[in-house]
């Protein structure tokens, strides 16, 4: 009987050999799972490879997060990069800051305070929609990077929503689960009617 070690090599290294795999879609039984804890089910080599993957997958779609689960892996391992170009305006209002790569495995966040923030979000697993979603302003997170050492810091903001949404993913959450639901829209009719810094308008007229 095989090994979970060898289950998740089994699933990874055919992952290895492509360039973009695809990322799987709500529905997919890996994104309604709680991922395993990562302790070296790969060998060094084959994780840096698969953090490589991850980064190329995320920068293609684009977005600013990818968890292992998006491809089907069910690992505590995410990746995370927030470096477009957003309007001023709304970086200020949203708390949106560039967010150096790095990578987070068996991650756990904490909330610093009670207070929330509520903006639009979307997912690379749910593709073609946006909702919002109440997050955390601030939060601490504690992880172990690539190279294996333990690491903690305290993200506000856009950042701190990032590292929700991919810790989530983890397990088991995809932010349709926390979405206020009468918010929901296509990214066309967002880009087209709701796309301002906040969702003042939007919450007026989609009475949520």
């Amino acid at each position: 009987m095989p090994t979970e070690t060898s289950r998740i090599r089994d699933l990874v290294l055919p992952l290895l050999e492509t360039e973009l795999p695809p990322i799987v879609q709500l529905g997919h039984p890996a994104l309604r799972q709680p991922a395993l804890p990562y302790d070296g089910q790969l060998n060094p080599g084959e994780l840096s490879a698969f953090i490589a993957l991850m980064r190329r997958v995320m920068h293609a779609a684009p977005g600013v997060g990818l968890a292992a689960p998006q491809l089907g892996i069910p690992l505590q391992i995410a990746v995370l990069e927030d470096r477009f170009d957003a309007d001023p305006e709304i970086s200020d209002i949203r708390e949106r800051h560039p967010l150096p790569f790095f990578t987070v495995i068996n991650p756990v966040y904490t909330p610093l305070g009670t207070e929330t923030a509520e903006f639009f979000e979307g997912c690379l697993s749910f593709n073609g929609y946006q909702g919002v979603v109440p997050r955390y302003r601030f939060v601490s997170l504690k992880y172990t990077d690539a190279s294996g050492a333990s690491g903690e810091q305290n993200f506000q903001g856009w950042q701190a929503r990032i590292v929700q949404h991919e810790t989530d993913h983890l397990h088991g959450t995809v932010y349709v689960d926390k979405v206020l639901t009468r918010s929901l829209c296509s990214n066309g009719e967002y880009l087209r009617r709701w796309a301002s810094p906040s969702t003042d308008e939007a919450r007026r007229t989609l009475g949520f």
